[in-house]
């Protein structure tokens, strides 16, 4: 079967989809999270190398000490309370993405990591990945062919800086996870 019109995700995402300052996860209603800041910078690429622009990115993290703020996590209510640990963006014309946020810290059995959600106008299903900083193992970097764990491991830029570029699929297709 050949996906139609009517098949495709929706709605359109309009331009203003996406909250001036929800990329900026260091702060929550004026208050500064605690841990080291962090920017987080890549690009969104089609199988061809093409950019894509208006696509919608959300992140979800621990805070620095590894815990998510969040009921499902036993240990929220010790949660940084200036650390929201959710942000949203949109890449631009050249597919380019940015968020500010704090490096997490671990939790039971997880290296610190990003957890990602790509959204777009015409894909047939949210994609959902995980950044790394290093390539210290836990059970979902384990559970990636050896070949492909590259794909998910940020790549240090600057003092505050990692860049993690998405592409969505052909040759180094970043690895996607389901639920």
């Amino acid at each position: 079967m050949i996906p139609t019109g009517e098949a495709t995700i929706g709605p359109f995402f309009p331009p203003r989809y996406v909250d001036a300052g929800a990329n900026d996860l260091t702060l929550f209603e004026g208050r500064k999270a605690k841990g080291e800041a962090i920017e987080i910078r890549g690009r969104v690429l089609q199988e061809d190398g093409a950019a894509l622009e208006n696509l919608v990115l959300e992140i979800w993290q621990t805070d620095a000490k590894g815990i998510y703020r969040h009921p499902a996590d036993p240990r929220h209510a010790q949660a940084d309370a200036d650390f929201l640990g959710w942000g949203r963006t949109v890449t631009d014309a050249g597919g380019e993405y940015v968020f500010r946020t704090i490096r997490p810290g671990a939790t039971e059995g997880r290296a610190p990591h990003i957890n990602f959600m790509v959204m777009y106008s015409g894909l047939m299903r949210i994609l959902k990945t995980t950044m790394y900083f290093t390539h210290e193992m836990d059970v979902v970097l384990s559970a990636v062919p050896v070949s492909r764990r590259e794909l998910l491991i940020a790549k240090k830029q600057g003092p505050d800086g990692y860049r993690f570029d998405i592409r969505l699929r052909g040759e180094n297709e970043t690895p996607f996870f389901d639920d």
